[in-house]
């Protein structure tokens, strides 16, 4: 993943949590492995970019996080056009990418977003997660 210094920061902390307006997602860390947290709206992409609110490198996984209300597919859109921007090669790396919501907003449900799921595995080797608030995720499945 690209390099920002002046928007990251390392966490061995037991919990990781990430928090905007009332999205919630804690990562569960309890092997307290060192974790590249990285600001992306607003700091590594500042400009009229599409990017999601977060990037964590964890191992050789890149995570890419997005809180939302309830605009799932807009947030779909954001984190796809911010592993374009920071991915060292996005077809490649694998990555876990979390849309974190308050409220469903997609117009066709549920078989909407496992479509998808699919296309983001077969284009960018991702595995997208999509949770209500608040959303809780064990590292230890992708440390090694």
């Amino acid at each position: 993943m690209k390099r920002f210094p002046d928007c990251e920061e390392y966490k061995d902390d037991n919990e990781i949590v990430l928090k905007e307006n009332k999205s919630k997602l804690t990562f569960d860390n309890s092997k307290r492995d060192k974790i590249l947290k990285i600001k992306v709206d607003g700091c590594a992409i500042d400009d009229e970019n599409k990017r999601c609110d977060y990037a964590l490198v964890c191992s050789n996984v890149e995570i890419y996080v997005e809180l939302k209300g309830s605009k799932i597919a807009h947030a779909v859109e954001q984190i796809e056009s911010t592993i374009k921007l920071l991915s060292d090669n996005p077809q490649k790396i694998d990555k876990r990418c979390f849309v974190v919501f308050t409220r469903f907003g997609l117009p066709k449900g549920r078989t909407n977003i496992q479509i998808i799921k699919s296309k983001f595995n077969k284009k960018y080797n991702a595995t997208l997660i999509v949770e209500k608030t608040p959303y809780t995720y064990d590292l230890s499945q992708v440390t090694i």
